[in-house]
């Protein structure tokens, strides 16, 4: 592989690692407005009762952002091996 294509490699994984976290921002904004919501409702009411669909909302949403902390780790990993591969001289000579 060329070196040019080394550098598009690492601008690939760059992009898609600031698609996930753009995601992850956006989904975890969304968890904290509802957290607010849902805490600025229970002061001053009674115990919370056990809301079913919201447990498993929330079940879903924790591994949707498990799953989006693995792929990040794994850009992270691929990104990495890249920019050492791309610091490397062409032909493995030094």
């Amino acid at each position: 592989m060329t070196y040019g294509g080394e550098r598009l490699e690492v601008r690939e994984a760059i992009d898609q690692l600031e698609a996930i976290l753009r995601d992850v921002a956006e989904e975890l904004a969304g968890w904290r407005a509802r957290a607010l919501k849902a805490e600025g409702q229970l002061k001053g009411s009674t115990p919370p009762a056990k809301h079913p669909e919201a447990d498993a909302e929330n079940k879903v949403l924790r591994q949707r952002v498990e799953a989006a902390r693995a792929r990040v780790q794994e850009l992270l990993q691929r990104l990495t091996f890249l920019e050492v591969q791309a610091r490397e001289p062409v032909g493995g000579s030094k």
